[in-house]
């Protein structure tokens, strides 16, 4: 009995210990869905990760609620897209008081610091003086699954710095999400290897690092400024660019206007794809693998359809 007691008093001393030098998870905020799964990904189940835009959203236009400013007051680690994807996040940062996740503090990201941007070029301003909110790049890198890599080299880093005692295994989680994303990689490139050089119109400018990935030509995007719909004669314009050039595929996104894709793809002859620019944005995109998994089962079907 005395043995048995004893026992159970050094179980339970054991499991108090642990208790106690287990910190509890690390709080992170990402400003996207695709940057909190990436972070999930990296930290898994020593992070609490929670985006401030949802994927069904407009990510350039965020409204600051007051539990935005909650989440973003009690962040330990911010990861923003960066570029001018999030001009209402400083406020939203100076806002919530923290000074852990101002721009440039240890707890901040940017996830797009070690991308090859395209587009960089684009001026802030388009001749005829409208605004342009691509203007230091486009900003939506994370398409190209290859930018996974710096993604989350930066995000381990981050991380890393708010808990040091923890990067080994940071660093394993992130090298199994690597080998995972490898795999799919190659599965997709095959899938979509038929139609490389396939040229196409997108109603947003969301597609040219998944256009160059994976061998299309986005000739031209349907939207003048992003989300402003084209004139009637720029509308007129496009299509018959689109006939005159034999442009075989439209791509819309969830913020799309539905009627205007499928609008534009019967007058200029072309087939319509849906797709998924973010993680949550549809069912099947649960996580960053499974977002790449919809899309390209999209457009092969719309491909091979055609």
């Amino acid at each position: 009995m005395r043995r048995a007691v004893a026992w159970a008093c050094g179980a339970l001393w054991w499991a108090a210990a642990i208790c106690v030098a287990a910190p509890p998870p690390l709080r992170v905020v990402a400003t996207s869905t695709d940057l909190a799964a990436l972070a999930e990904a990296v930290g898994g189940e020593r992070i609490a990760v929670e985006s401030l835009s949802s994927p069904s959203g407009d990510p350039h236009a965020v409204e600051i609620k007051p539990s935005h400013l909650a989440r973003l007051a009690r962040a330990e680690v911010l990861v923003r897209v960066g570029l001018d994807h999030e001009p209402w996040l400083e406020r939203a940062v100076r806002a919530s008081g923290n000074v852990r996740i101002v721009r440039g503090a240890d707890g901040d990201i940017d996830a797009s610091r070690d991308v090859r941007l395209l587009q960089s070029e684009t001026p802030r301003l388009r001749a005829d003086s409208r605004p342009h909110s691509h203007g230091l790049g486009n900003p939506h890198y994370w398409l190209d699954p290859e930018n996974a890599r710096p993604i989350t080299a930066s995000i381990l880093a981050g991380l890393a710095r708010a808990r040091p005692a923890e990067r080994a295994a940071f660093e394993a989680n992130r090298d199994r999400f690597l080998a995972r994303l490898d795999a799919s990689l190659s599965r997709w490139l095959a899938a979509l290897a038929p139609w490389r050089g396939t040229r196409a119109v997108a109603m947003h400018e969301s597609w040219p690092y998944f256009a160059a990935r994976f061998g299309l030509r986005v000739v031209a995007a349907a939207e003048p400024v992003p989300g402003v719909e084209p004139t009637p004669s720029e509308l007129a314009a496009l299509v018959a660019r689109m006939r005159a050039n034999h442009v075989p595929l439209v791509i819309g996104e969830p913020h799309s206007d539905p009627g205007l894709v499928e609008r534009i793809a019967a007058e200029s002859g072309a087939h319509a794809v849906m797709l998924v620019p973010s993680v949550g944005a549809d069912p099947g995109a649960r996580d960053y693998v499974a977002l790449f998994d919809v899309n390209v089962a999209r457009l092969a079907a719309a491909l091979g359809g055609r």
